[in-house]
């Protein structure tokens, strides 16, 4: 009975983690296409609209609690990407908890303790000007608001480069070590 279990149970995560990071071709905007305007409301953190990035090296991140890839990309977020250029002005960091409200986002990172804001988008509004299906979904975006690059799941090595290519973006040298 335990191993029918511990199967079900794999068999379960395995789904979800498939869920998360199969691609279908779904994508709405690719590198090259010009950022779509938007606004995200936060209880927390206030209204942030697409407009306010222009200027800005961005990094935009779309994530679900639930999804295993997901918890990678904000781990490299939060130990490798904050790190480097939290503190750069030129540099905006803006994470959109897909499906999720304000208070299933701040109940979730009681345990996870991100420095970084989680913006809510519970009915998908932002989420589906990018695309319709799969997580996580990352789009670097060049001070002009133009998409520098466009990720669907979390690979350590790509997210390595966009971590040089922010670094180029916001005029800086060296190479980036995970």
């Amino acid at each position: 009975m335990k191993h029918v279990v511990l199967t079900i149970a794999a068999a379960l995560l395995l789904g979800l983690t498939a869920s998360c990071i199969s691609d279908s071709g779904t994508d709405k905007v690719k590198a090259g296409d010009t950022l779509p305007e938007f606004t995200l409301s936060s209880e927390v953190y206030g209204n942030l609209s697409s407009s306010e990035l222009k200027g800005k090296v961005t990094y935009l991140c779309f994530f679900a609690t639930w999804c295993p890839p997901c918890q990678l990309e904000l781990a490299a977020i939060q130990d490798t990407l904050l790190p480097m250029f939290g503190d750069n002005e030129d540099f905006r960091l803006v994470v959109v908890g897909r499906e999720h409200t304000d208070a299933e986002l701040t109940e979730y990172n009681k345990t996870k303790n991100f420095t970084f804001a989680l913006y809510p988008d519970p009915e998908r509004k932002v989420y589906s000007l990018f695309a319709d299906e799969t997580i996580p979904r990352a789009y670097l975006i060049g001070r002009d608001g133009v998409i520098v690059d466009a990720a669907v799941g979390f690979d350590e090595e790509h997210f390595a480069s966009v971590m040089d290519s922010v670094r180029e973006l916001l005029g800086s040298g060296t190479s980036v070590e995970l």
